[in-house]
């Protein structure tokens, strides 16, 4: 039997097998077999792999109400589920802002979020804009999961207090619980959040002392505590934020001094106290600020001189509000070599001395802005001085006490009211100004050279008898002026509406006029840069957009062109105004070039080019909003039969109307000198993906430069009822009415109203607005949204829009408030109805002229012989119903205020209480604002806009 071969001669055989293999492949003339193709990579992972996560997010889809539209069943949550975000297969993101209920989730939105607590690696939870209405359990800060960094509870209806579980959170790094309902102290175990950079407590009503455990966050970059009721002082031991860029305090009842360890913070950029009950003087430690951009001190009771070395190192300093202090002194030299300033508001203070006598020649902004007004400055301008009315686009020096020539020169805009300047109307009597320079031993040398006498006996005895006649004469002449406006004040209260009817027909007819010759008065003096105005498309590339503007395409014809659907090469999606230059308006299309080309913020459409190559065309570009306007959007079909009518739910429209606020706020008040809009509608309101508004409609925007179209009587009753705040009250009031319309269509949902002036709609309107009363919550049910779904919980803020409204639709246009008021009462609705039963210094008269809720409140102020009796409940026997401060703003926690008041307690005096200041109101009979005849909201457009003429809805962007 043969011996087995060795394991050396098989390896020995199998080498020479492959040898011999290859070279028969070779001589063959054929390759190697190629290598077997790599793997292909694995594509991440989209399924959610995790049983126990999957289990959570129903359990959440089910305690929260949402619609298989946004998180489907039969779909994976990684790969289809609006707001999940994955990695790895498990669930790292949860996102519900822009989420919707069901109807019957909508019925009773509450708190419930318990499966968040399994959601292991979950790193941020954003449910901002989201009704979480009730309290923020226990568990809320002990069991969430130990990855979670980002919290972000920001208007979601949540009220009672801030657990102080929450502290056991310590690996959280962003915490927004802003614009809630929140009560009670800040917990102290918020000072263990170590990682913490950013905490957003501020919009709510949380009271007490600001805790010094704060102190504790080290790595803390943006502290906002502002708009709520804390009381004490600014803890000191803030100073050792060593990295906090951003610290807002203001809104408070803050009292004692400002801490001089504040200076301590080299980081900081933004620091606001404004608003509170601080005293004594600004500490000289603020100079080390070098960093600060914006400062903020105003409506305060800060007294003494400025440091005199505060800006010294301050020079990137931009905005600096001191104003409604009791300053004194005159300003330090050091401001004025601040070169970064672009708004400096110091007025309503005790600041006096006179203008240095040379200032550093800064170039000039565009945009800057220099309040000095209500002070005590005194003597001439000196010529060393005039940059500063160069360096500042709108200077005013108004209410104090300048003498000599007032400055004068090309595009100057000023405003020298109330001085001693020689041959300047709207100055002080001679006699007051003698009498304020004779207090500081100094010569008023008058409004008129005086002249040499050189005359005898007989000539003094002539002139003694010259000056007996001239001062009856002019004795009678005054009489008669005084009888001419006693006389023209009761016709105007007592015919005042058919007058201003009249008024109206003639300016329509002015408009019309304006309009039919093609240009009217807006347009002539533009000047527009369009290099600096988006993109420069050619006519070929618009026809390839719209498809040669085909019908299919066209949106609707609009007032000043006709709007189209179009894509742009690479599928962005626009909108295309085309403006045919045989149209009326065919030079409209430059107001809104020279308005982009100037401004820039994003709470207007965005604009993206246009296309000026034709002489009989003009084309303009915008961006496409995915939600339309508001006409189209506040009812939605829907493919699904359970939900063929959509509607916003309450949260959405709230957020909608302080969109409207911001956008007028940057016109009306930003803008130097204003701008008003003049076309404040549903179908100019349009919203982008995540109904965030972007006014549109832009073409008849217009410059306010005064006051110059009205009868120099109306300027004097407005200028003694208003004051300073008459300018921007009277010009812009058209614009504040068409507000208060769009927030009735919010709160009623009878859409069409905003956009129309006619007789029907006059009608509604005297029927709606008796149910409108400030001591009947419950009156506003009658004309609530059907569609819109509230309890007692969300009904006192659809009150509070509704009184805004009230307050924007008065009928008299100087009465109604300002946009800034409206912007503050709807960004803090609670505040308007609520009153603060806890006796704290927010019911204080030292500091009431600074509120806004006076300010807007205090516009209703009107002679009740002025307004036509309208059918509403007695105020005898009435029962306030109101929520208190204290209680939540849901049906948890709730307190009802169910007494009789004395009529003395009904109307104090005085009071700068949040709604005492409106029932003191003569116009507040029974309980309502009497609306006599409602188209007299057409007096808003008096001012430089009178040419214009209403038009229908349109929708342009």
């Amino acid at each position: 039997m043969a011996a087995p071969p060795s394991p050396f001669a098989t390896f020995f055989f199998l080498l020479l097998f492959c040898f011999s293999s290859c070279f028969q492949r070779t001589a063959l003339g054929q390759s190697p077999p190629p290598p077997p193709p790599a793997a292909p990579s694995q594509p991440p992972l989209l399924r959610l792999v995790s049983g126990v996560e999957l289990a959570a997010l129903y359990s959440l889809r089910s305690s929260l109400g949402l619609r298989a539209r946004d998180w489907p069943r039969k779909r994976d949550p990684c790969a289809a589920w609006a707001g999940v975000r994955c990695r790895a297969g498990r669930v790292v993101a949860l996102d519900l802002t822009g989420l919707r209920r069901t109807r019957l989730g909508r019925q009773d939105p509450r708190f419930a979020v318990d499966g968040v607590q399994n959601l292991t690696r979950l790193a941020a939870f954003n449910a901002s804009g989201f009704v979480l209405r009730g309290t923020i359990p226990d568990w809320f800060g002990a069991l969430l999961p130990a990855s979670l960094a980002v919290l972000d509870l920001r208007r979601c209806s949540v009220s009672g207090t801030i657990p102080y579980t929450l502290g056991n959170t310590t690996g959280l790094r962003e915490l927004y619980l802003a614009r809630n309902s929140l009560t009670g102290n800040v917990p102290t175990t918020l000072g263990g959040l170590s990682n913490l950079t950013t905490l957003d407590l501020s919009g709510n009503s949380l009271s007490g002392s600001i805790p010094p455990s704060l102190a504790s966050l080290r790595n803390l970059i943006y502290l906002d505590l502002s708009s709520n009721f804390f009381t004490g002082p600014v803890p000191p031991e803030l100073g050792t934020l060593s990295s906090l860029r951003t610290l807002r305090l203001a809104g408070n009842n803050l009292l004692a001094s400002v801490p001089a360890q504040l200076g301590d913070l080299s980081s900081l950029v933004t620091l606001e106290l404004g608003q509170n009950s601080l005293s004594g003087g600004i500490p000289e430690d603020l100079r080390n600020l070098r960093n600060l951009v914006e400062l903020d001190m105003s409506n305060n009771s800060l007294s003494g001189p400025l440091p005199g070395n505060l800006f010294t190192d301050l020079r990137s300093l931009r905005s600096l509000k001191l104003s409604q202090n009791s300053f004194s002194d005159a300003l330090p030299d050091s401001l004025w070599s601040v070169s970064e300033m672009q708004f400096l508001d110091v007025s309503y203070n005790n600041l006096s001395g006179s203008l240095p006598a040379s200032v550093v020649n800064v170039n000039a902004n565009s945009s800057a802005v220099f309040n000095m007004s209500h002070n005590s400055y005194y003597g001439s301008v000196p010529v060393g001085a005039a940059s500063i009315f160069r360096r500042f686009s709108f200077v005013d020096i108004s209410d104090n006490y300048f003498e000599g020539q007032a400055p004068a020169g090309p595009n100057l805009n000023a405003s020298f009211d109330l001085n001693c300047f020689r041959n300047t109307s709207k100055q002080r009597s001679v006699g007051a100004c003698t009498e304020f320079y004779a207090e500081r031993g100094l010569t008023y040398e008058g409004s008129l050279t005086p002249s040499t006498n050189t005359t005898g006996p007989a000539g003094g005895k002539s002139n003694r008898r010259l000056k007996y006649i001239l001062a009856g004469v002019l004795g009678g002449v005054g009489f008669l002026l005084i009888v001419a406006v006693v006389l023209i004040c009761c016709v105007m209260r007592c015919g005042g509406g058919t007058a201003e009817q009249r008024e109206i027909s003639r300016d329509a007819n002015v408009s019309g006029d304006a309009a039919t010759s093609g240009r009217g008065n807006s347009t002539p003096g533009v000047s527009v840069n369009m290099a600096a105005i988006g993109d420069s498309f050619t006519y070929e590339q618009m026809l390839q957009a719209t498809s040669n503007f085909s019908e299919s395409n066209l949106i609707k014809h609009g007032h000043s062109g006709d709007l189209y659907h179009g894509i742009l090469e690479g599928g962005i999606p626009v909108v295309v105004k085309k403006i045919d230059q045989q149209m009326p308006k065919r030079d409209s299309y430059l107001i809104e070039l020279d308005f982009f080309g100037k401004h820039s913020q994003s709470r207007f459409v965005p604009f993206l080019g246009h296309c000026l190559e034709r002489e009989d065309q003009k084309i303009l570009v915008y961006k496409c909003m995915p939600n339309g306007d508001l006409s189209s959007s506040l009812f939605r079909k829907s493919g699904k039969e359970e939900e063929s009518l959509q509607s916003l739910d309450w949260i959405t429209r709230l957020k909608i109307a302080i969109g409207i606020a911001e956008a007028l706020c940057y016109l009306h008040h930003e803008c130097v000198p204003p701008l008003v809009h003049r076309d404040i509608q549903a179908s100019s309101i349009l919203l982008d993906d995540k109904f965030e508004v972007r006014l549109g409609s832009l073409s008849e925007i217009c410059t306010q430069e005064g006051e110059v179209h009205q009868n120099v009587i109306t300027r004097f009753l407005r200028k003694t009822e208003q004051g300073t705040s008459s300018l921007a009250s009277s010009a812009c009031a058209y614009d504040v009415y068409c507000l208060g319309k769009v927030l009735l269509e919010l709160v009623t949902g009878n859409l069409g109203i905003s956009g129309s002036n006619d007789t029907t709609t006059n009608e509604w309107l005297e029927k709606t607005l008796p149910y409108i009363n400030i001591y009947e919550k419950e009156l506003v049910m009658k004309i609530l949204d059907p569609s819109l779904i509230v309890d007692d919980d969300l009904l006192e803020e659809v009150w509070a829009m509704a009184i805004v409204a009230k307050s924007c639709l008065n009928p008299k246009p100087s009465k109604r408030p300002l946009v800034r008021y409206i912007l503050k009462a709807l960004e803090n609705p609670l505040k308007v109805v609520r009153e603060d039963n806890s006796g704290s210094a927010r019911l204080r008269t030292t500091s009431s002229r600074g509120s806004w809720n006076a300010a807007l409140f205090g516009s209703w102020r009107q002679s009740s012989s002025d307004i036509a009796s309208v059918p509403g409940p007695s105020r005898e026997g009435i029962t306030l119903k109101r929520s208190g401060t204290t209680g939540s703003q849901g049906s948890a926690g709730e307190q009802s205020l169910s007494h009789k008041r004395p009529s003395k307690e009904i109307f104090p005096e005085p009071s700068g209480a949040w709604l005492v200041t409106m029932l003191k109101s003569p116009m507040m009979i029974n309980g309502e604002v009497k609306l006599s005849t409602v188209g007299r909201e057409q007096q808003g457009r008096e001012g430089p806009c009178r040419q214009f003429q209403r038009r229908p809805a349109t929708g342009e962007p």
